[in-house]
């Protein structure tokens, strides 16, 4: 499980620089390359390091790369904020005595009065281990899968309902991935989400793709398109809130006011 989940500054850098072509770095492309993206030479001569030491990182033999040397592989391998702050993770995790599971847990659905005020505003609340622990009757109606007990990580790649309440599926999921590793610390992520993940790995060929790659980008907000079969056409906003005492992630939907998208949510949640 823990080959599956886990993740290593080498295996990041790998990775990485798998994705990034010569051409996208001022390289020329040359004949007979073995790998599609750059050379492990080349990320060095990037980045102003020796080929030896950057040999030295990805096989794990350099655990202490200095702050000087990631930003260099950082602009090597044109990682962004949400990468570098990764990258840096990667490189330099929590020393044990930082790391503690004593976190204060609140009820896990004390959010629900909540949620349940909001009768046009699609909410849920999903635990650390990505179950989702409180959700009030609009987000239900949007998508089965939002309600209490399940979780939308497994369903958005192996339930069949989601590819057709999802017409942009592959952004979406792409999405999912690329925020659940920005967001995921991995020496403190609940069991069960370790072993969702290591679930994908094995049964979905899409998440394994995605997880393989590494990108890495926080989702926070933004707009997302479904195609209801009782409203249709649904293009909302979601805003994604966390509550680190109690390891808990809060999802919202809403759209623009006045809009043709609003006029269809209140009718989805007048039903």
């Amino acid at each position: 499980m823990a080959h599956e989940t886990a993740d290593t500054l080498g295996e990041f850098l790998r990775a990485r620089r798998g994705q990034i072509s010569p051409r996208q770095v001022g390289l020329p492309a040359g004949e007979r390359r073995r790998v599609p993206g750059l050379r492990r030479e080349e990320v060095a001569q990037l980045a102003g390091i020796s080929p030896e030491y950057y040999l030295r990182l990805e096989q794990g033999r350099n655990l202490n790369p200095s702050d000087q040397i990631l930003a260099a592989l950082a602009g090597a391998l044109q990682l962004d904020e949400d990468a570098v702050a990764y990258l840096h993770r990667l490189a330099h995790p929590a020393p044990p005595a930082r790391r503690t599971r004593s976190r204060a847990r609140t009820n896990q659905g004390d959010l629900q009065p909540l949620l349940d005020s909001w009768p046009q505003t699609p909410a849920y609340v999903q635990g650390p281990g990505g179950r989702v622990v409180a959700a009030n009757r609009p987000a239900v109606l949007l998508c089965p899968f939002f309600a209490v007990g399940h979780n939308p990580l497994r369903a958005a790649f192996l339930e069949p309902e989601m590819r057709s309440l999802y017409p942009q599926w592959d952004d979406m999921t792409a999405k999912t991935v690329s925020g659940l590793r920005a967001m995921i610390d991995v020496d403190e992520a609940d069991s069960e989400l370790l072993e969702t993940i290591g679930e994908l790995t094995v049964a979905s060929e899409r998440f394994r793709t995605l997880w393989t790659r590494r990108e890495v980008r926080r989702r926070d907000t933004g707009l997302t398109r479904l195609n209801h079969p009782l409203v249709g056409e649904l293009d909302l906003h979601y805003e994604k809130m966390v509550r680190p005492q109690a390891r808990q992630l809060i999802v919202v939907y809403y759209a623009d006011q006045g809009s043709a998208d609003a006029e269809r949510l209140a009718l989805l949640s007048s039903l």
